[in-house]
């Protein structure tokens, strides 16, 4: 006899659990359970048959895998927060009877715990953590402009400043910056780093207002995590390019507001550093890549016997060029080497700027500019007032462009060119020094079209030229119109004479100047006008034989399109509808903007005539 299956032992039953029953498994408090679920990448499941996994329930609850909740009592955090509830308790004990030296003596043995292991767990390959660098460093710069309250630290605003400063200046030293874009909600940037594409957005450095109904629980518990990720992912993006981590911080510029220029970065030596030296760089590290070495050892030990005599040859002949260190994660997947060598290969202009040198006006945003000069190669100066540390004065010589946002200036240096912040943006995005002349000051800037967005058959592209598809519009209403008119046409009896004796004038000299060409060409009259006739109506001819192979395709396609509509089911007509629906509305808004640009540039062109 087969074994009975008991109700609510097998199945969705056993495959998830509420959240309720987690709960006191792991016996954590829900603000615990969050924790530790956003650290670990463990997210509520829908199962297929709720009624099922609920053991016949339908009250309205959250899911979870049963294996994902089972996972996560063995980990090491979990006790770490038991610990810390502990410790408030006696400290808040302490606190009541107001024993402050029991207090002080508590507060130093305050539990404590780290993320190391969990980025390790979550992201086995460094392309792993490149993937999911994005929303890391967006929440990163948006903590960074936030406004010290009770619930955002001080300390932790200087730390997502730090770390947003060394990624920058990463892209500065490997010029991997790409396309920018400028939004209402803030400036998008684009960087390829080992092949992979990472945007991200900073927000525009104005008084921000802190929302009262965010969770900022949950976002300082995505922040703590995303924090470690690029703590990781700078240290071993410096050691690709041969720079000291972390970057030297002069604390007086820094204290000046001289932002990027603060950070100063340091080549490693080609000789190994002693141990003294490598314990006191680990210290200025700190916490945070203290424990590095066990991470970047198991991928050490992948290298390849090559790679290490290319490391040996360079310290003995003191080589000044930069290797990229060699990633080999589990899957097979592109070195380093392999993936720099097609970055050289695209006909992005790394070095853009690198001729010319900038100077900023107070009333532009130095935050962005700066950065996006120096990553392509430029070199940038400002005014007194934007922060200290430029490395010259407006008046200097050397200065090749002036960026100004103001209508009008004052006074004007001879030698420079005056333009305004887009002029940046746009040459970057097009790869290419686009005309000065249009974003002169005070001038109508051209639209700052966004790179990002991708232009089909469906979608209205602004940069396509739309008076050559109006002059094809018009030849065919032209053309249609010919073969409709009579070959010869006569006058109408109603006809004034002036008009009749003016047409025959002009037949006469079209006659005259035929003749004229006739002779030049050295055939007869009746040639020439035999051979120009033949010469129009061919033409004419293959226009329409075009137009009826066309219609012939056309109704080939047609009739190929009512063969597969008969061959499909109800639910595929219904979304095929929906399709063409969808298909439809967007060609009509596509006309229209079309016809919209059409007008502006008429109206722009009848201006300029008169």
């Amino acid at each position: 006899m087969a074994r009975v299956k008991q109700k609510g032992k097998s199945g969705a039953a056993r495959n998830f659990i509420t959240r309720n029953q987690a709960l006191k498994k792991l016996q954590l408090t829900l603000a615990d359970f969050r924790r530790i679920c956003i650290l670990k990448g463990i997210y509520p499941r829908e199962p297929r048959n709720k009624k099922k996994a609920n053991k016949g329930s339908t009250a309205p609850v959250t899911f979870y895998y049963t294996k994902d909740i089972q996972y996560l009592l063995h980990e090491p955090i979990v006790e770490k927060f038991r610990e810390y509830k502990t410790f408030a308790k006696k400290l808040s004990k302490v606190l009541g009877k107001g024993e402050l030296h029991e207090a002080k003596r508590l507060e130093k043995k305050k539990p404590s715990y780290t993320l190391d292991h969990i980025i390790k767990e979550r992201y086995p390959t460094f392309h792993d953590a490149l993937n999911d660098l994005s929303d890391a460093l967006s929440m990163l710069f948006l903590f960074a402009n936030m406004p010290v309250t009770d619930k955002v630290g001080a300390a932790t605003v200087a730390n997502c400043e730090r770390l947003c400063a060394e990624f920058q200046h990463y892209v500065i030293a490997s010029h991997s910056l790409r396309k920018s874009f400028l939004s209402i909600k803030g400036i998008y940037y684009q960087a390829s780093i080992l092949g992979e594409d990472i945007t991200w957005i900073v927000p525009y450095k104005f008084a921000q207002h802190v929302p009262s109904d965010v969770d900022f629980r949950i976002m300082l518990t995505f922040l703590e995590l995303y924090q470690t990720l690029v703590g990781f992912v700078n240290f071993k993006l410096y050691s690709s390019i041969n720079l000291n981590y972390p970057p030297k911080l002069n604390i007086s510029k820094d204290q000046s507001a001289a932002g990027l220029s603060a950070y100063e970065t340091e080549v490693k030596s080609a000789l190994p550093a002693p141990a003294h030296a490598d314990k006191a760089a680990k210290k200025r590290v700190g916490t945070l890549s203290g424990k590095l070495d066990s991470i970047v050892a198991d991928e050490k030990k992948h290298a390849t016997d090559e790679h290490i005599q290319q490391i040996d040859h360079e310290e003995t002949e003191d080589a000044e060029t930069v290797t990229l260190d060699e990633f080999k994660p589990i899957d097979e997947e592109p070195s380093t080497s392999d993936v720099s060598s097609s970055v050289k290969q695209s006909d992005v202009n790394v070095k853009l700027f690198s001729p010319f040198t900038f100077f900023l006006s107070r009333e532009v945003p130095r935050y962005s500019l700066e950065f996006l000069i120096r990553a392509f190669g430029g070199k940038v100066g400002w005014d007194p007032v934007l922060g200290a540390g430029s490395p010259f004065s407006e008046d200097d010589t050397v200065i090749t462009h002036h960026i100004s946002d103001r209508p009008r200036l004052r006074s004007k240096y001879e030698g420079r060119v005056y333009i305004q912040p887009q002029w940046v943006y746009d040459s970057i995005n097009r790869g290419e020094l686009v005309r000065t002349d249009e974003y002169a000051p005070g001038a109508t800037l051209p639209p700052h079209l966004s790179p990002f967005v991708k232009y089909d058959e469906h979608t209205y592209n602004p940069e396509e030229d739309v008076s050559s598809a109006e002059e094809e519009e018009d030849e065919e209403v032209q053309d249609a119109v010919e073969e409709k008119e009579p070959e010869t046409k006569q006058l109408p009896a109603a006809e004034e004479p002036a008009a009749a004796e003016a047409s025959e004038d002009e037949n006469e000299a079209e006659q005259h100047q035929r003749e004229l060409e006739a002779e030049a060409a050295g055939v007869s009259y009746s040639e020439y006008v035999k051979k120009n006739s033949d010469a129009t109506s061919s033409k004419k001819k293959g226009k329409k034989r075009g137009r009826d192979a066309l219609t012939v395709e056309q109704k080939e396609q047609k009739e190929a399109k009512e063969l597969a509509k008969i061959m499909m089911s109800n639910k595929q007509k219904k979304l095929y509808k929906k399709m063409q629906y969808s298909n439809a509305k967007k060609e009509e808004l596509k006309e229209n903007l079309k016809k919209k640009k059409r007008a502006i540039e008429k109206r722009k062109k009848a201006k300029t005539e008169n």
